[in-house]
């Protein structure tokens, strides 16, 4: 596992995995995607993205030699940035969700995977929609990655076939 992280060693180290803590800052980008291309090239099947709130470039995605999943909240493009609970909240949303796709070139426009929602009140705190947020966006990080490494997904352009 490659993390730019230092707070997932120990939950990993439980699985006996490996664990590299990449810190990535503006000024490191280029230095930290290359030493996660020397991690990941010739070691596995995909990589995936999970908490990585950074844009990774054009060079590491056509360099990477796997595909890459993204998961995010289904907030884009309303709520884009910090706090996107807090905003929707504050605007109060009805429905939150999350989206698995193929990471592009293109920020958070490649190939949908799968997708999910989950409807919500204004009973609900800021704290409370996170947490349901985060359990949809699990789920459909889940069934994305499984259904890829199944080889259930046939992308064709910019869109997929899944078989599920």
């Amino acid at each position: 596992m490659i993390s730019n992280h230092p707070d997932l060693e120990t939950d990993v180290a439980a699985f006996g995995l490996p664990y590299h803590h990449v810190p990535v800052t503006r000024e490191t980008k280029q230095e930290a995607e290359r030493r996660m291309l020397e991690l990941i090239r010739g070691n596995g099947d995909l990589a995936v993205l999970a908490r990585y709130m950074q844009i990774l470039s054009g060079d590491f995605l056509e360099a990477v030699g796997c595909p890459v999943i993204n998961i995010h909240h289904s907030f884009l493009p309303a709520f884009v940035g910090a706090n996107p609970y807090l905003r929707a909240h504050t605007r109060g949303v009805k429905l939150i969700g999350a989206t698995a796709h193929y990471a592009t070139v293109d920020l958070d426009e490649g190939p949908i995977i799968e997708q999910d929602v989950l409807r919500v009140t204004h009973r609900q705190s800021p704290e409370e929609l996170e947490r349901a947020g985060q359990d949809v966006e699990r789920n459909v990080l889940a069934r994305a990655v499984q259904w890829h490494l199944s080889d259930r997904v046939i992308v064709h352009e910019n869109r997929t076939i899944v078989f599920a």
